[in-house]
């Protein structure tokens, strides 16, 4: 018998997780003995006066979130599951094979227990026949799974609204700040940094003076202001 609280792949045709692809789900026969969630941020090595570096943030990658599953069609998991290529081609469709109605594999959600549910996309699907009939007929395999978080477009502009290029900022300058580095933390790009300097007034860009404020412009003004 299937046991509920196993570990659950749910399709989604949406990037906001809304609508489920009808049959396209997968409870796993035995959930995984371990997971690996991955998480980082990402920082910039920047020169400060003098010879000295400090770290500067850039970004916070995608999560990864990847564990082993094994797909037992023996009988002896679940006597009702015993077709290897069935157990296979419903997991494929879940999160591997391109949909057609929407022009790419599936969203998924992995739901696990009360604590699990990891919005993603997949990232690497790996399998591995492990036990066979004496004719050569597979019974049993193992898969890897890799899925990387995804938010979408819409709900990312809002998370990181206060970081937007399209927005004023207000910056406290730091020891080692130039408006080159800060143009590229704003901006992605340090080129703005001329138009930066003069809208602010500045004659020099390269030494601000730490405890000063900064106003700077959302990207269309300061393009603008060239």
């Amino acid at each position: 018998m299937t046991n509920t609280k196993n570990m659950r792949l749910v399709a989604y045709s949406d990037d906001k997780f809304t609508s489920r692809v009808p049959g396209g789900e997968y409870m796993l026969m035995l959930n995984p003995d371990r997971l690996k969630w991955d998480r980082s941020n990402q920082y910039n090595e920047e020169t400060g006066l003098g010879n000295m570096t400090s770290p500067r943030y850039a970004r916070t990658p995608c999560e990864k979130l990847s564990f082993d599953i094994v797909i037992d069609c023996t009988g002896v998991v679940d006597s009702t599951r015993i077709s290897l290529p069935d157990e296979i081609d419903k997991l494929s469709k879940v999160i591997y094979t391109y949909n057609g109605q929407i022009h790419r594999p599936n969203y998924v959600i992995v739901n696990w227990g009360a604590g699990l549910a990891f919005k993603c996309v997949l990232l690497s699907y790996d399998l591995s026949y492990t036990f066979f009939k004496p004719d050569g007929t597979p019974l049993r395999a193992k898969v890897s799974l890799s899925f990387s978080s995804y938010l979408d477009p819409v709900s990312m502009a809002l998370e990181e609204g206060k970081e937007s290029p399209d927005m004023t900022h207000y910056v406290t300058v730091v020891a080692g700040d130039d408006l080159p580095s800060i143009s590229r933390q704003i901006y992605g790009s340090q080129s703005y940094y001329i138009q930066l300097a003069k809208f602010n007034g500045l004659a020099k860009f390269r030494q601000l003076a730490p405890g000063s404020e900064l106003t700077i412009p959302p990207l269309k003004t300061a393009g603008a202001e060239a």
